[in-house]
């Protein structure tokens, strides 16, 4: 199989790309540049937000059977792609998100009849919104290359090596200084989560399959719980980290942000809890979907964080995730109460 992934050397691309090559599959990779793509693959170079970004792909000559795209900004950088491979490709996977639903986004306890995708896109749009900017995305794959030969992967949490959002790589770290740290509870929490290898794999079997159309992709619900992951952040830290499990109300109280400030987690019961870990992905599931156990995905994050120093590189177009030390050490110690070991005193080292 001939691949070409458009970016291919982060995240979620990287994965792919790295899949692929597993598989013995014909690599090339469509990049700015700026860090380099897994080995044993044909690199091109362009820059998608300028006006001869495509060049590099418009001069080359080859063809492929699959394209992976992942952008996530203006839609008609995906739109000028699609056209200039149309023809040229036999199928368009573009990596979407589960953001494009409108809210409530369909779950396994969602309301009859959700699922609807925002309004306000188009193909051929500069960049407005996350939500729209996918769909967007998603209308330029379909409307170039026809529903019969595209697929959209409308991905939800993705964890795991090379994460550039640093919501793992925030706990990992975290854990790692030691000390008492905040841990939001309740500890049997069940949350899921996709590793970006995992769906990786899917994406390329999905196109040996020939899927077409929208696939939710993220954990089936119950894939872990807070407890099973930020155990598994103390085990393979080998730090002298001391989970103080904590409720729902207390965080709330304190102003912490779910899901921002406590990356991943979001409190049983609120209105983010079932779209976000409780997606209904049945048909990703059917067609072949396997997901790693979290301590696997937690113990490959924490080799290649430390393999690359230890700080994760963060994608600049998202906001920073994690909570204040100071905050985190007020909320330990009480209502006014001072706490005995702030996390930099209790720290044990990377």
């Amino acid at each position: 199989m001939r691949l070409l992934v458009l970016g291919g050397t982060e995240f979620v691309g990287r994965a792919v790309v790295e899949a692929a090559c597993a598989r013995g599959w014909e690599v090339t990779v469509l990049h700015r540049g700026r860090h380099r793509p897994p080995a044993g693959v044909r690199s091109l170079h362009g820059d998608r937000t300028a006006p001869d970004g495509l060049a590099a792909l418009a001069a080359d000559t080859g063809t492929w059977d699959v394209v992976v795209d992942t952008w996530s900004a203006a839609p008609r950088a995906v739109l000028e792609a699609a056209r200039l491979l149309h023809g040229r490709a036999g199928r368009y996977v573009y990596v979407s998100s589960r953001s494009v639903y409108t809210w409530p986004w369909p779950s396994v306890d969602g309301p009859a009849g959700a699922g609807e995708p925002v309004e306000g896109a188009a193909a051929d749009a500069e960049a407005t919104d996350y939500p729209r900017d996918k769909r967007g995305g998603e209308l330029a794959a379909a409307g170039t290359f026809g529903e019969r030969d595209s697929l959209l992967v409308r991905a939800g949490l993705i964890l795991g090596p090379h994460e550039n959002i640093g919501r793992l790589p925030w706990w990992l770290t975290r854990i790692a200084r030691g000390g008492p740290v905040l841990a939001p509870g309740p500890r049997e929490l069940a949350v899921s989560f996709i590793d970006a290898r995992d769906l990786a794999d899917w994406i390329l079997a999905a196109a040996g399959q020939r899927l077409s159309g929208p696939y939710d992709l993220a954990g089936p619900p119950g894939h872990t719980t807070m407890g099973e992951l930020l155990d598994a952040c103390v085990r393979v830290t080998g730090a002298d980290a001391e989970l103080r499990w904590t409720d729902p109300e207390v965080i709330a109280d304190a102003g912490i942000e779910p899901w921002t400030g406590l990356p991943v987690w979001v409190p049983p019961g609120a209105e983010l809890y079932s779209p976000v870990h409780r997606a209904d992905v049945s048909r990703a599931l059917a067609t072949g979907l396997e997901c790693r156990p979290a301590e696997e995905t937690v113990a490959d994050t924490w080799r290649w964080l430390t393999r690359i120093g230890g700080v994760a590189p963060l994608r600049p177009d998202r906001p920073p995730v994690g909570l204040d030390p100071e905050v985190e050490a007020a909320v330990l110690a009480g209502p006014g109460g001072v706490p005995a070991t702030t996390p930099e005193e209790g720290a044990s080292g990377q």
